[in-house]
């Protein structure tokens, strides 16, 4: 068993105001993403039930027809096939964790999250 840290993956540069570590599980994603302020994350959905942690900074988040602000400290639920999207209000490192895994990352289906 290895113990690894976030330093540990590799980041993955989204686009310039954006970076992902990610751990793909055989059936769970596990991901650190730097957002830095301005950032955002257009709106998608898929097939994955995610929950979202703010570590540090704050996003405004958008989940079906809801709009809201995380913070350090704060997370949420968000079901499978609910369209969501962010944007970075300040630099902003969030945990994210998916069920099933990512498949759409490992196979590089993940245009929405490379704009910025």
């Amino acid at each position: 068993m290895d113990i690894l840290t976030w330093n540990s993956l590799k980041e993955d540069v989204m686009n310039p105001l954006a970076g992902r570590r990610a751990l793909h599980a055989q059936n769970m994603t596990v991901a650190r993403f730097r957002f830095d302020k301005g950032n955002k994350v257009a709106m998608h959905h898929h097939i994955n039930d995610q929950v979202t942690m703010v570590q540090s900074g704050a996003v405004r988040m958008t989940c079906g027809d809801e709009t809201f602000e995380l913070k350090a400290g704060e997370f949420v639920h968000v079901p499978p096939d609910v369209p969501h999207g962010n944007e970075a209000l300040e630099d902003t490192v969030i945990i994210e964790i998916f069920s099933p895994r990512r498949e759409d990352w490992i196979t590089g289906d993940d245009s929405y999250l490379r704009q910025k």
